[in-house]
């Protein structure tokens, strides 16, 4: 969005892109030094690097803000996949050959699978599992 704001349409690629500091071609950037290859020398193009103007140098300053910023966990569970592990708990408990030959078990999971499953549920939703099996408790509690 940065390059958005700040691109001039009248205005080459190479041209808006060297304003705000930003290079077209990487190997222009960051040349490869020469080496020798079997005793061969490789030649360089010959070109020689200009000195570059930079017009825009807060389109880089603000991208590299941006990147050192954390990365946010977006890491959730499916709303389907949460509400079949907790009828297969609330229906079946820790039974898992149960589950596995439950009607609602569409996808044929093995017990092992439903296990994984149950566990991801745990792992990501820590507090809201205890909850429910607390609940669960306490719902046997009153019916007995």
């Amino acid at each position: 969005s940065h390059i958005r704001h700040a691109w001039d349409p009248t205005k080459s690629v190479a041209q808006n892109l060297a304003e705000m500091g930003l290079s077209e071609d990487p190997n222009k950037a960051l040349p490869i030094p020469r080496k020798k290859l079997l005793g061969m020398e490789v030649e360089s193009d010959g070109r020689g690097q200009g000195k570059k103007i930079v017009r825009k140098p807060y389109v880089v300053n603000e991208m590299e803000y941006e990147a050192s910023l954390p990365e946010k966990k977006s890491n959730t569970l499916s709303r389907d996949l949460i509400d079949y592990v907790r009828y297969m708990i609330q229906k079946h408990g820790e039974n898992y050959k149960e589950m596995a030959q439950d009607e609602k078990n569409y996808y044929q999971d093995t017990p092992k699978q439903i296990k994984k499953k149950i566990n991801v549920y745990k792992n990501f939703y820590p507090e809201e599992y205890k909850d429910f099996v607390a609940s669960l408790k306490q719902e046997k509690m009153d019916v007995q």
